[in-house]
């Protein structure tokens, strides 16, 4: 199994309203792209200095799948987007 968990960090214009859309987004790609296994989206609450926005938790059977999310049409679009509102992103993939 592959485990695939990104972070953002969001431009101070419009946080709330973007971070609510990336979710939108991100959840949309559940049952339009084959190979995800569970998808799951949260906003931060925390607000502190060292915590990021928005955070994806996926995860895949095997890398192959992976790769198919990544270049599935509608995940480009929605990376489009929010690389269009992020101030940074972090990445953690792993296979358990």
């Amino acid at each position: 199994m592959i485990k695939h968990i990104v972070s953002w960090k969001l431009q101070e214009e419009n946080k709330k309203e973007n971070a609510v859309k990336v979710k939108l987004a991100l959840e949309g790609l559940v049952g339009v792209v084959d190979g995800i296994k569970e998808l799951e989206v949260g906003i931060d609450f925390n607000q502190s200095a060292a915590a990021h926005d928005v955070i994806l938790y996926t995860t895949f059977e095997s890398k192959e799948d992976l790769s198919t999310y990544q270049i599935h049409p509608k995940h480009v679009e929605a990376a489009t987007f929010i690389k269009s509102v992020v101030l940074g992103r972090v990445v953690v993939d792993y296979e358990v």
